[in-house]
């Protein structure tokens, strides 16, 4: 099902400052646009964005409680006390439990992990986790990427004689938890200066507080800024201010000295001998440190970043590359049946929402399989499964669309639910499913409009094909990294076509490998990668003429790096 995407480009800044800046920098003026659109408007700005510097991290001190965290911290550590990690079973919270239990263990050996069971305990803190933690003598729990509306089970473990130090980046409920310390940027009492640290960030400027409190040098912290990096780019928080500094510096020590359990998942992923980007953490990395908690345990995920041996890394690597092949199994099988049941249901083209059930779908992965059934149909969509005799599933939503809003309106069929406006997860019982799909639709089609309905593709600016010199190229690759806030450039070019020698490629040959010329150009051609439009194959291969717009990348072959546009989408031209 091909879905027509709106183009809309950006307004140019403002012509006097991008000549300006242009002749400062020496760049060529579709730079020099682009920095301006990121409100870059000086050459001194566009040096600390190209040169970003560790020295300009906040004081870690700056964030609320963290003296009290600190304290509670240097307490346990100096009196040999039994301190448990507790964090969540995804990519962000087992890289913090991993980050802050690698660091702790240096100074105190009665320190331990704990990951909850996605499918027996659910997301965040669990009594399960509190009742082991203190039957086993822990007596200070350090919560990272949950627990900032745990008051219940933060209130529970303090009756068990348990204090709580909660490293959390989501948004506060109407009531704290009662816990000795409670580092989150988004508190509203927190005047800290960045507030959209990942939680593994958040656990970072823990650990960066505690080693200026001690004064221990900052190379002792730094090294942990792989897991950081790895965090900010899974868990997709905004590659600005303060991220931006730990995502460029963790991309060094990422690619030139990681932890023994990130080289397992680096040889695993064949990027041994590549530069590892944002993009190869998000789609390669990433996905094998999950498929853990999908699939089996995310226990399993710290274990493997915690490793201090070769052969142990190893071996939990190559059981999780295990895993996460049969979690695309998996979700290839799930998404191709619930891609069918949509297409069975009666009049679903005129449905503003997609809903589908089936009690034998893997838990583990209906969030994907939703991802995938919003690019496939573009409409708010919720995937199903049976779990412990009730229905549970995951949600995910459009651009511009109000999930969690519309789940609300449909509470009174819901068991619980959570999440936000872009994503959540829901449980009800089996008899409330058909009323619940029936309001949910109903609440969908009254508050969705066409505008929403049709995906945009946004636009930085023109690019002809002549412009992509080699020094364009290098100075484009230090707007990385890459993420939320600062997305890789996304450019047109009119009138291309396909040198005659493009392919359809993929299993199932749904993508494109192309060589592109631009009318005005017809000896230069450039590479590129077309992933799922394979529709437009015919009419490039007859020789008529494209729009694209596509982002650039470096694209590796045996070792050689080539640039490769990677296209977005595709316009054909009206032939007259």
């Amino acid at each position: 099902m091909a879905i027509d995407r709106k183009w809309i480009v950006k307004e140019s800044g403002n012509p006097a400052i991008i000549r300006q800046l242009s002749a400062e920098l020496g760049v060529d003026h579709v730079l020099a646009n682009l920095l301006v659109q990121r409100n870059i408007t000086t050459s001194e700005q566009a040096r600390e964005f190209f040169r970003p510097e560790l020295s300009k991290l906040h004081d870690p001190f700056l964030m609320k409680d963290m003296d009290k965290a600190v304290e509670r911290l240097s307490r346990a550590i100096e009196s040999g006390e039994k301190i448990l990690i507790y964090g969540d079973y995804d990519v962000d919270g087992t890289t913090a439990v991993a980050l802050l239990y690698t660091f702790i263990r240096n100074f105190n050996p009665n320190v331990e992990y704990y990951i909850p069971d996605r499918y027996d305990e659910g997301y965040g803190i669990s009594y399960k986790g509190i009742d082991w933690g203190a039957d086993n003598g822990y007596t200070l729990i350090i919560a990272l990427d949950c627990g900032i509306k745990a008051v219940e089970k933060v209130s529970y473990a303090k009756e068990r004689g348990i204090d709580f130090i909660i490293c959390d980046h989501h948004l506060p409920g109407d009531e704290l938890p009662d816990a000795y310390a409670i580092l989150d940027p988004k508190r509203a009492d927190c005047t800290y200066p960045f507030d959209d640290l990942s939680g593994c960030g958040v656990g970072f400027k823990l650990i960066q507080a505690y080693a200026q409190h001690k004064g221990y040098p900052f190379a002792w912290v730094e090294a942990y800024l792989d897991f950081v990096v790895v965090s900010i780019s899974a868990d997709l928080v905004s590659m600005t201010g303060e991220n931006r500094i730990l995502a460029y510096y963790g991309l060094q020590r990422l690619n030139e000295a990681p932890s023994k359990g990130l080289m397992s998942i680096i040889k695993l992923s064949g990027l041994e001998n590549h530069k590892i980007s944002i993009d190869d953490i998000v789609f390669k990395i990433g996905p094998r440190i999950n498929a853990a908690g999908r699939m089996e345990s995310g226990r399993t995920a710290v274990h493997l970043l915690v490793s201090r041996n070769d052969k142990e890394a190893k071996e939990i690597g190559a059981a999780i590359n295990t895993h996460n092949n049969e979690r695309k199994n998996i979700d290839k099988e799930i998404t191709k049946e619930a891609i069918e049941s949509v297409k069975r249901e009666k009049d679903h083209i005129n449905k503003k929402a997609t809903i589908v059930f089936d009690p034998k779908w893997h838990k583990g992965v209906v969030g994907i399989v939703a991802s995938r059934l919003v690019e496939a149909f573009y409409r708010p969509t919720i995937v199903l499964t049976e779990s412990n005799g009730l229905i549970t599933g995951s949600a995910r939503s459009i651009a511009g669309f109000d999930l969690y809003e519309a789940i609300e309106e449909c509470s009174e069929y819901l068991e619980n639910f959570g999440g936000h406006m872009y994503a959540a997860g829901l449980t009800l019982k089996k008899e409330n499913l058909a009323p619940f799909s029936e309001k949910f639709e109903k609440v969908v089609a009254k508050k969705i409009t066409d505008d929403i309905l049709t995906p945009i593709v946004n636009i930085d600016t023109y690019l002809d094909f002549k412009q992509i010199t080699p020094k364009f190229f290098r100075i484009l690759k230090q707007f990385q990294p890459f993420g939320p806030g600062n997305l890789s450039p996304v450019f047109i070019t009119e009138n291309v076509y396909d040198n005659g020698n493009g392919r359809r490629v993929g299993s199932e040959n749904g993508h494109m490998k192309l060589e592109l010329i631009q009318e005005d150009e017809p000896y230069r051609h450039i590479s590129a990668i077309a992933f799922n439009r394979a529709e437009h194959y015919e009419h490039l291969h007859a020789g008529n003429p494209v729009d694209v717009c596509y982002s650039i990348a470096e694209n590796y072959y045996r070792g050689i790096a080539n640039i490769q546009l990677r296209v977005k989408d595709i316009k054909r031209k009206e032939l007259f």
